[in-house]
């Protein structure tokens, strides 16, 4: 729990029905990351889904897009690497002032705040009955399947004086074959998978809720 009693009840978490195109929602975050700094809006988690598209995080090599024409693509400001975003993959983009959040893991250290990330969502695919793993040569999480290593969820992040942008990429139930596109997170070793094709039939609401129960046990007090 938070050591700083002014962030409890924060921050608010918002589900989006449908798809957001991808332009909509940077532009909605970017003006959420600039009132949060201002002070003029709170904290907020935004989970959603995109339509299929590409993006090429800040160390994204051109080489690793494979098929540049299949989908839209993106260039971000978000750490990593190449990333697909498509129906049944969940996002959750995290807007949060890291100058309030003393005494937790997202305080101003951003390797720790990845870190939390990653604890967040092993919690919340714990509720779901899927064990997940971090890795401390990679980032995001993964599932071991006969000696093979799954990516299961990406993260990527942003963070500009103190702010928080951008976030993870759960795979809930996406077309495994979209990820062909690219070299996934720069990394060829290891597949991607999802929930679904680990035989966890969640549905959006109850991976939604699993995050948001998970929330506090790492990051504090919610909204």
């Amino acid at each position: 729990m938070p050591l700083d009693p002014s962030i409890t009840a924060s921050p608010a978490f918002e589900a989006a029905g449908g798809l957001v195109l991808y332009p909509e929602a940077m532009a909605r975050m970017e003006a959420r990351v600039e009132a949060i700094r201002n002070g003029s809006a709170g904290e907020l988690v935004w989970l959603l889904e995109h339509p299929p598209l590409y993006t090429a995080g800040t160390s994204a090599r051109p080489e690793d897009l494979i098929n540049p024409g299949r989908f839209p693509v993106f260039q971000t400001r978000r750490g990593g690497q190449w990333t697909y975003h498509g129906p049944g993959q969940r996002i959750a983009y995290l807007m949060l002032d890291l100058r309030r959040r003393h005494g937790t893991v997202a305080a101003q250290d951003v390797r720790a705040f990845v870190h939390g990330i990653e604890a967040w969502l092993i919690q919340a695919f714990a509720r779901l009955g899927l064990a997940a793993e971090r890795r401390a040569d990679r980032v995001g999480l993964w599932v071991v399947d006969g000696g093979r290593e799954e990516k299961i969820a990406a993260i990527g992040v942003h963070v500009s004086r103190w702010v928080s942008s951008h976030g993870a990429a759960i795979n809930l139930a996406p077309d495994l074959s979209h990820f062909d596109g690219i070299v996934p997170c720069g990394i060829r070793a290891h597949g991607v998978t999802s929930l679904a094709e680990r035989g966890i039939a969640a549905s959006t609401a109850e991976l939604d809720r699993a995050l948001i129960a998970a929330w506090p046990d790492v990051f504090g007090g919610i909204a």
